[in-house]
């Protein structure tokens, strides 16, 4: 069954929300952002948060030791990167704090002539995950998902993603899981009921 992450809580009521609703995995932005929230806040949501789900830090581009403090501190159990991250970067992190990390790969380049030359080494992270998005992280945009292609890594998909495309996102390139935000928000904040129906929808898919 492919599991589901809601990203982008930010107030206790979001806690609640998917304490009620149990998606497999939730995660704090830490990167710049309408949806970030501080280290201490996040400490204070994760206290909130029910046994069971997951919750992910989003990252872009910091420190080895800022990220590790957060999984040390129990406030995250995996790192995932929208940033510029090396293999290095990734090794290092996953040799600090022995936890599952997740890569994002932005499509944003799709139209680009040079996307179709390269040689895809992200196939061949060390990451655990890979997350495939249509641009920097909670854009609302969705990409053509034929590019993903075949990948021998189990992939997160994200960008878009909604209540009328989930099902067929998920018939179209099977991810491991997918990864929403904008699309269970209503003027910029988490709604309950939206985010109970698109785990319906990805329940049943």
């Amino acid at each position: 069954m492919t599991r589901i992450k809601i990203c982008g809580l930010t107030r206790p009521c979001d806690i609640d929300a998917v304490n009620g609703e149990r998606p497999d995995y939730i995660g704090f932005v830490f990167a710049d952002s309408r949806r970030r929230v501080t280290p201490a806040q996040a400490l204070e949501l994760r206290g909130r948060l029910a046994e069971g789900i997951v919750p992910v830090g989003v990252f872009v581009d910091d420190t080895v030791d800022d990220v590790a403090a957060l999984v040390e501190a129990g406030v995250i159990e995996i790192a995932q990167l929208h940033g510029s991250e090396t293999e290095a970067y990734i090794r290092a992190l996953k040799a600090r704090i022995d936890k599952p990390v997740i890569k994002a790969v932005s499509f944003e380049t799709l139209n680009n002539p040079e996307w179709a030359r390269q040689d895809r080494k992200w196939q061949n992270t060390c990451a655990d995950y890979l997350l495939f998005d249509s641009g920097p992280g909670g854009t609302g945009r969705s990409f053509d998902w034929g590019m993903i292609g075949r990948i021998g890594k189990p992939f997160f998909l994200a960008g878009g993603l909604h209540m009328g495309n989930v099902a067929a996102a998920i018939a179209a390139v099977q991810p491991f899981a997918v990864d929403i935000s904008s699309s269970v928000e209503t003027d910029g904040l988490k709604d309950r009921e939206k985010i109970k129906e698109i785990i319906r929808r990805v329940r049943n898919a």
